[in-house]
This record gives C-alpha cells, structure tokens and sequence, in this order.
C-alpha cells in the first residue's frame, strides 16, 4: 500500500507539472497575439479613436488635433448648421504590422482555422467559397441598429472594404434614389415642388460628395450652381471657405475633399442612405427634403499599397415653399440644415481637406479617450450635435 501510494503521487506530479510549450506552439501563440492586436488597433475593437462635435458657444479649450468648428450662422434667419467630426488613432504594435501589412491574406491563412483567403474564409464581401455576397435592399427607414460586425480583415487594393459593411452596400451616384411613387403635396407645398425639392437634395449630395474631381480637391461648381442665389452671403461664405479654409470656415462639413498630393481614391465610393420629406411644422407652405446618407471611401496614398477607409455621413435638409408665400428661385436649392459627421480623419483644423489616419499614423500616435461611436451606426441621429473629437469603434 506505502509502495502503490508513492507511485500514484509520482504519476499525478508529471500529470500536473507545467511543461515549456514547443517552439510551434510559441509561434502560433505570438502570431494570434499579434493579430488580435493589429485588428484591434486597424478595426477599432476595443482601440480608442477620437470623434468631434461643435458647440453655438465658444468652445473650451481643447487638446491639441481635436476637429472642431462653430456652428453655421442663422440663415435669413431660416437655417442652422451643426456639425460633427471624428477621427481614428492608435497604437500599433510592430510585429503586427509585418505580419499583417506586408502579405494579409497570407498571414492570416498561415494560421489554424484560415482566417485569411483560405477555405471557408471571408472578407465581408465575399460568400461562401469567394462567391459575391448578396448587396443589401435599398434602405427605406432607419434602423433599429447598427451593422453586425464583418469578418476581421485588412482592406487592400484588390478587396478595399474587406471587414467592412460597406462591402454590401450599393456604389456612386445611383445609390442615391427618390423615393418610390409619385410626389405628394405636403403642408400646403404643391407635389412639384416637393419634387423637385427630392431631385435638388440628391443632385446636391451627388455633386458635394462623389464628383470624382471634388473629391480630389476641385472645387465643386455643380454643387454651388445648385444653390439659391438668395442664400447670399452665406453661399460668399462657402465660397471663401474653399478659397481659403478657416476653423470657423472649413468646407469639408459639406464637400467630401481629400489633398491629391497625399491619396488617391482606390475604388468607387460606397453609399447608404434615404430621403424622406417631412412638414415644417407650424409654419404652412414649408416642408424639408431630407437626405441622410452614409459615404465610404477607399484610399491609399499616393504610389502605395496600405490601404485606408473614411466614413463620412451626411444630413441635409433642403427647403420646398410654396411660392406665393416665400421666396425661391426655380431650379435651385436652399439648403436649411447641413449635419455631418467624418470618421478616420487626422482631427486637423480648417486645412479644407480630409486627411485620412493609416497604419503608419497610428504607430506613434497617442491613445486618444473620449466617447466611443460607432460610424456604421446609422439607427442614430445627428440632431442637436456638438463638435469635439472622440472614439471611433471601426472603420
């Protein structure tokens, strides 16, 4: 019994004692480490990004590459602006960004379980066995709540919205439709009016955001050749923000702009959204278009290979009167509120460009803290936003 009872305790200690892991092992081990870790700080899960909002007082003091800006004037008393901005900033770790960077797929298919273009993999995009996912219905409300989360990937040239919702969402200028059916009359403004009201909304969002030329730095004529002369010197105002940018005048919170010296859009621009018409109420013979749309866009700088997303929404509202009690010029718009808000941005102040965040950016960047939002996340409003910098949890 003493010898079986030795024995027994022998048996259990090697059972139970720890043993040094082999070399694979270790290897697979710092890999994933370092996988987690990249996706954390490239997707947002769980990395701290910056967003920002605006207040109509001045604006407290704030750390220094937060994206903020004052509120639009009351125009002829009629209209505001409110706006928001956000950027994305991080940490990286080294070892993850060559394992990942340098060949992405590769690397994540060297791993158990394909995680990269192996069997079974995906992208966001693609299906089952590289198949084209089904793209998305054309979004007629707002949703009850943000997109489910993509599979991790690294964007590249040949797949820009791997890992993300874009992936599905429709492209260009046809994304943005009227809504189904003949236009009503609403509050007193005649069903023509409301019409062109809609066909207004959508040519201005076209003109402002996916012009390939505005979006490389041109000035966008079709946008301001839209607008109301009567807007007068708040359409001076636009004007003089695109020939020189100010903090208080910064023209990227209604044109999509990005410097050509520095990025070159890689794809075309992914689009979700809607627009509705609602009464003004308590006022007859006033009703607003309303578009609020969701661009994705795709770059790289200029001759390289890493790729980068900015999401930028927008909410605009633009007026239909009836004529016989306001004013208007036919075949204009008159925009009466603009809303917008833009993710992986720098957080740099009235240089009228969008100057998107990669890798390289976040290595040495500092971690940022703020509230976290979500860009995808179009079952929220922008109502009544204020502009500051905080977190973005994906791009």
């Amino acid at each position: 019994m003493w010898e079986k009872f030795f024995e027994d305790g022998e048996r259990d200690i090697r059972a139970t004692a720890p043993k040094e892991p082999s070399a694979r092992a270790r290897m697979v081990t710092e890999r994933l480490r370092a996988m987690d870790e990249a996706q954390a700080r490239s997707n947002g899960a769980g990395g701290k990004r910056r967003w920002g909002r605006s207040k109509p007082a001045a604006p407290p003091a704030r750390p220094e590459g937060w994206r903020t800006g004052p509120a639009w004037q009351e125009m002829n008393g009629r209209t505001t602006r409110r706006r928001t901005g956000w950027s994305v900033v991080g940490v990286l770790v080294a070892v993850a960004v060559a394992v990942v960077a340098v060949h992405p797929s590769g690397a994540l298919s060297w791993l158990p379980g394909g995680l990269g273009d192996g069997p079974g993999a995906s992208n966001g995009a693609d299906g089952v066995n590289g198949a084209s996912a089904a793209p998305l219905t054309p979004e007629t409300a707002r949703p009850t709540g943000a997109p489910s989360a993509a599979p991790a990937d690294m964007p590249t040239r040949e797949r820009p919205f791997a890992g993300s919702p874009a992936a599905r969402w429709e492209s260009g200028a046809e994304a943005i439709r009227l809504p189904e059916g003949k236009a009503k009359a609403v509050n007193g403004v005649s069903a023509a009016s409301v019409e062109a009201a809609l066909e207004g909304t959508r040519d201005f969002l076209i003109a402002s955001n996916l012009d390939r030329e505005v979006i490389m730095g041109a000035e966008p004529k079709k946008a301001l050749a839209l607008l109301d002369p009567l807007m007068g010197d708040h359409l001076a105002e636009l004007r003089a923000g695109l020939r020189k940018p100010t903090v208080k005048n910064d023209p990227v919170w209604i044109f999509t702009r990005f410097d050509p010296d520095e990025v070159e859009l890689v794809d075309e621009v992914r689009v979700r959204g809607r627009l509705t018409v609602e009464p003004v109420r308590g006022t007859a013979g006033r009703a607003v278009a309303k578009g609020d749309y969701t661009f994705v866009y795709a770059l790289a700088r200029q001759g390289g290979s890493e790729v980068t997303r900015v999401i930028v929404r927008r909410v605009i509202e633009v007026e239909a009167v009836d004529p016989a009690k306001f004013q208007a010029t036919d075949g204009h718009v008159w925009l009466a509120d603009i809303n917008s808000e833009i993710g992986n941005d720098d957080c740099r102040e009235g240089d009228g460009v969008i100057r998107p965040q990669f890798l390289a950016d976040l290595e040495n960047s500092p971690m940022p803290t703020g509230e976290e939002r979500d860009p995808y996340d179009r079952s929220r409003g922008l109502d009544g936003a204020t502009e500051e910098c905080g977190v973005v949890t994906r791009t």
